[in-house]
């Protein structure tokens, strides 16, 4: 990795694909940035540290999603491998959400980022009310 003051000097394409680049419109990366970062997205890991979950008390512990938006957050995180699904052969049947160690990666990067927003909503906030103040002036 270059230092600040070293000259830039691009990458070959076959590292950048290997890689990843999320600047590029053709990323595959963003698909999996969108997932991880999505409102949903965010709370489901954060929701999945604390150990296995059903699909009800995953929707009990994030109040407000939808049971589609919630089906359909987990299938990305699946099938981006953050999410372990497991399914029992029981009537009625019983499915199980938990972290990959990879998810637990992750889990762990938004956390930071929603803890974050949690300290410095105050602040934020303030923000919210003087655009308020001046749109009324």
């Amino acid at each position: 990795m270059p230092e600040p003051n070293d000259d830039y000097t691009p990458l070959p394409l076959s590292e950048r694909m290997q890689r990843g680049d999320l600047m590029a419109a053709a990323c595959p990366s963003r698909e999996v940035l969108k997932h991880v970062t999505s409102r949903w997205g965010v709370l489901v890991l954060i929701a999945l540290e604390s150990g296995t979950l059903r699909f009800s008390e995953l929707r009990r512990t994030i109040g407000g999603v939808s049971e589609r938006m919630l089906a359909q957050t987990l299938q990305w995180l699946e099938g981006d491998g953050l999410v372990k699904r497991t399914a029992h052969d029981v009537v009625p049947p019983h499915v199980d959400y938990s972290l990959t160690p990879l998810g637990r990666e992750a889990a762990e990067k938004v956390r930071l980022l929603a803890d974050w927003i949690e300290f410095n909503l105050p602040r934020i906030a303030e923000g919210w009310a003087n655009r308020q103040d001046a749109a009324a002036d």
